[in-house]
């Protein structure tokens, strides 16, 4: 089998795929008119992102849109409350219709895995098959316009939407924001599959201070250029047609009302010229970082900015007339905002067919109906996604005839296996891994199950994830009970499956945590279940890297598998009892402990590295820990072994030549498996300090037992360049390390330099 892959990286994509033009004369003359016949108000109206509930009921909704007043609805997902409004804005007097958005974050009615998880797939297809599904499934309710990809690099497993982002790292995170915008959005905006996508959060949300939500986040330049900003700029290249501004300060000014961040970045320099979204509240958020006065006067620095929509906008409609009557704003300034809004429902083809995929008549029932192609294709992902962490003495996969004691607070929470951001999911579809377990087992009795223990014995943390809805059952008898119960069923089982980790809403937005263990219920659960001497399997649910250093050495086989969806619990059957051979790979650095974090496998090298000889203890290391995580980046274990060598076309390459990587594979086991090729660079000796490592590429292969592979890999010498001590985006001539391996530690190294000619 062979491969070839041809990654011109650079962190930076060739172009949009749309084919829309910008320079379309006729939409020119038809958005000029348009704006011609508008009032101010009207104009106000359409920069206006509304969600309907609480005191804006439908019928007061209805009112707005039918007076000019709204642009955009938001979280309406039903029929026949869109062909509704939709009426009611063709009504007016220039028949603007409305854009209708929801949150599809890792699916729709079929939920995928949390992104976190698609990420461990480190599938192209598998990616983009979550994205297409989703896209499919929300267009088929009527909608046109998602707040999806979240491309936030995030560094820090303290911060709750870790679970929404795709990693730690640059080009991972780049490559999966791409395809989610090209299969998500289409080529062609006015295909009636296309979802716009509105790429989110510009910029640097996921690197907020001591991971706390919505702290502010200060970086310099060449950081975010080099690192934080690279995948909102792959995905629009890509082609998003949207971005969606974080809630948080970047460098001491809020990105609200960043004019550096929004015009001079995005607009300037990389020429975006869809629509600039606030996230929900900002505008009213701007008084209190410090940057403005009052509500009229947040309006103006939002506006001043470059922000176009507000989302759930309270103070648009009150104040921009009447900042342009005083000459703070000019409508010239409203105009503009106002054209990109118009272009993008003019690219959307809604002015012809404003009822594009609205169905007035499609009902609940006929929304849910079970749809076994999009449910085969999210169990088919969620098993891409798992992560083997330990396999001691081959305890996986499990023989179909054994007994198997399944326990745990999330074995059978059909909640929370759909994982936040799933809103439109229903989880009563939803598959636990209990219900898989048992559809695989040769005999029913074969699988006996218990509680165990809850979730937490901490009241504070059910208070807090009941502020919105019970995601996680709660059971009043004593703890020793659970625990007993558990034990005697252990004690009667070939081998026990415990599942333990977070509850869904523990992982989601304004999640922050501080002590990223596992509840203490949970810990003594284990441990009872250890003291029986049975093989323990630990699978763990949860939207974020933990900290699990004494579970790692109690366990005898270790699963990582998120929040999978609602295909879950078959898809982790399937791995469990050997169906499929688990291939995923860790997006993001696990910890040995939360004082390591930050902690990240493409971090500068020091002046004192770690390890280096006759120091003593003069570098850069901990006298009470580790510096090595628990899991490194790109880390995961399969039930096969590979072996891997490669080599390069040359040891020189020229400011416009190439090298080519050759990487041989074999599956040397006795299972069929998917390996993850890995290929790693380092800028030796440059202007500014690099890395120690930087992913240039990854590809999957999957092998037959005994059965040998290709892999080809092309280095291009745009994919050296980086921001050096000038701010100058340059490749330098000099030597470079070529690391190819499983996981971001590999130590393979071979040498080529780039020529200065």
């Amino acid at each position: 089998m062979k491969k070839l892959v041809l990654f011109f990286m650079a962190m930076v994509f060739s172009g949009a795929l749309l084919a829309e033009s910008p320079n379309d004369p006729e939409k020119k003359a038809f958005i000029d008119d348009l704006l011609a016949k508008m009032s101010l108000k009207e104009k106000v109206g359409q920069l206006r992102l509304i969600s309907v509930g609480g005191d804006l009921t439908l019928d007061k909704a209805l009112e707005q849109i039918e007076a000019g007043e709204i642009g955009g609805i938001f979280n309406t997902v039903v029929e026949p409350d869109l062909t509704n409004m939709q009426d009611r804005a063709l009504k007016t007097p220039n028949k603007i219709p409305l854009l209708f958005g929801f949150d599809i974050i890792h699916g729709h009615r079929t939920v995928f895995p949390i992104n976190l998880g698609i990420a461990a797939t480190w599938d192209r297809n598998a990616i983009g098959k979550a994205a297409e599904v989703s896209a499919d499934e929300a267009t088929s309710d009527g909608l046109n316009i998602t707040w999806a990809p979240m491309v936030d690099i995030t560094r820090d497993p303290r911060w709750g939407r870790v679970s929404e982002g795709f990693g730690e790292d640059p080009y991972l995170t780049s490559e999966a924001g791409r395809i989610f915008v090209e299969k998500m959005q289409k080529q062609i905006l006015s295909d009636k599959k296309s979802l716009v996508t509105t790429v989110k959060h510009f910029a640097l949300y996921g690197a907020v201070e001591a991971g706390r939500e919505y702290n502010s986040a200060d970086m310099s330049e060449r950081k975010m250029f080099q690192e934080y900003l690279v995948p909102y700029k792959a995905a629009i290249d890509a082609g998003s047609k949207a971005v969606m501004v974080s809630l948080i300060s970047v460098n001491g000014i809020p990105a609200t009302g960043n004019h550096w961040l929004l015009t001079e970045v995005l607009r300037n320099q990389w020429h975006f010229d869809g629509v600039v979204i606030s996230d929900h509240g900002a505008i009213r958020e701007l008084i209190n970082h410090g940057v403005a006065s009052d509500a009229k006067d947040a309006v103006r620095v939002a506006i001043k900015a470059g922000i176009d929509v507000s989302m759930n906008d309270e103070y648009f409609l009150k104040f921009i007339p009447e900042l342009v009557n005083e000459g703070v704003l000019t409508e010239s300034e409203i105009n503009n905002a106002c054209r990109h809004v118009l272009e993008l429902k003019y690219d959307m083809g809604l002015f012809k067919d404003p009822y594009r995929n609205l169905d007035p008549k499609l009902d609940i029932d006929t929304m849910f109906a079970d749809n076994r192609l999009h449910r085969e294709e999210a169990r088919d992902v969620a098993r891409r996604s798992i992560v083997l962490l330990k396999n001691k003495n081959k305890v996986l996969p499990l023989a179909k005839n054994k007994k198997v004691a399944v326990i745990g607070p999330l074995a059978d929470s059909k909640r929370d296996i759909l994982g936040s951001w799933s809103g439109a999911g229903r989880s009563k579809l939803a598959v636990t891994p209990l219900e898989g377990i048992q559809k695989v087992a040769q005999k029913a009795d074969l699988i006996s199950y218990a509680f165990g223990a809850n979730l937490s014995e901490d009241q504070q943390l059910y208070k807090f994830l009941n502020l919105y809805e019970m995601t996680t059952k709660f059971d009043e008898r004593p703890a020793d009970k659970m625990i007993a119960e558990a034990v005697a069923k252990a004690k009667k089982a070939d081998v026990v499956v415990a599942f333990v980790g977070e509850a869904e809403g523990m992982a989601h937005e304004s999640s922050s945590r501080t002590d990223l263990s596992l509840q203490a219920s949970q810990k003594r659960l284990i441990k009872a279940l250890k003291a029986t001497r049975k093989p323990l399997v630990i699978v763990l649910m949860n939207g974020r890297p933990l900290t699990l250093t004494e579970e790692y050495q109690q366990a005898d086989a270790m699963l990582e598998t998120w929040f999978l969806g609602t295909e879950g619990g078959n898809a982790i059957a399937d791995v469990l009892y050997g169906d499929y051979n688990p291939s995923g790979k860790l997006p993001m650095t696990f910890p040995d402990n939360v004082g390591q974090i930050p902690i990240y496998y493409s971090h500068l090298n020091t002046g004192r590295p770690h390890g280096t000889e006759n120091m003593g203890k003069y570098t850069t290391s901990y006298f009470d820990s580790p510096n090595e995580p628990l899991f490194p980046f790109g880390f995961g274990l399969s039930y096969t072994n590979f072996t891997t060598n490669y080599s390069l076309s040359s040891n020189k390459m020229t400011k416009d030549g190439e090298i080519v990587v050759t990487v041989n594979v074999e599956n040397i086991g006795d299972r069929t498996g998917v390996h993850t090729v890995q290929l790693y660079l380092q800028d030796v000796t440059a202007s500014v300090s690099r890395p120690v490592k930087e992913l240039i590429g990854f590809e999957n292969i999957s092998l037959k037992p005994l059965e040998k592979g290709e892999v080809k890999f092309v280095i291009k010498p745009e994919m050296l360049k980086f921001w050096n001590d000038k701010m100058q985006y340059v490749a330098e001539p000099g030597q470079f390390n070529v690391f190819v391996g499983s996981d971001s530690t590999t130590e393979d190294k071979q040498t080529f330099t780039l020529l200065d000619k």
